[in-house]
């Protein structure tokens, strides 16, 4: 069977393997808005104003210049500019912008701190995966 513009069943499935679903979207927290309780994503999260609750996304979350965050942070990559007072957890990268202030302890893969960036608090690295303890050693 054919699709349109001549895309058979299998050419079709082999396409949108690699597409971002429309849930993939960017949500955006605006300036001046303030929200008390837990946020959930699918997708990737901007927060340009206040957050009184836990955040969790499965892709990338940005806390803008002005962004302020109290609570527990897991997601797969954050970059950080605003306010953070609470648990940060990564997966994979916290980026630590140069304006950019934590108060609480840091779970991540990796971590990125720019010079002028304020960090009070106790931080653990794990190369692979934070959340799933340390990789076992390689056996001879």
């Amino acid at each position: 069977m054919l699709f349109k513009n001549n895309i058979t069943k299998d050419k079709m499935a082999k396409t949108t393997a690699n597409y971002e679903s429309p849930n993939q979207s960017i949500n955006i927290i605006s300036e001046g808005t303030k929200i008390k309780g837990d946020v959930i994503a699918n997708g990737d999260i901007r927060i340009d104003g206040e957050l009184l609750g836990n955040i969790s996304a499965k892709s990338k979350l940005v806390i803008g210049p002005k962004g302020r965050i109290e609570g527990q942070i897991i997601c797969n990559n954050i970059e950080i500019s605003g306010l953070v007072k609470g648990k940060v957890t990564a997966t994979d990268l916290i980026n630590m912008k140069s304006t950019s202030q934590i108060v609480g302890d840091i779970i991540a893969g990796k971590l990125s701190i720019e010079p002028g960036a304020i960090f009070s608090g106790s931080c653990m690295m794990n190369g692979s995966n934070p959340l799933h303890g340390p990789e076992k050693p390689i056996q001879k």
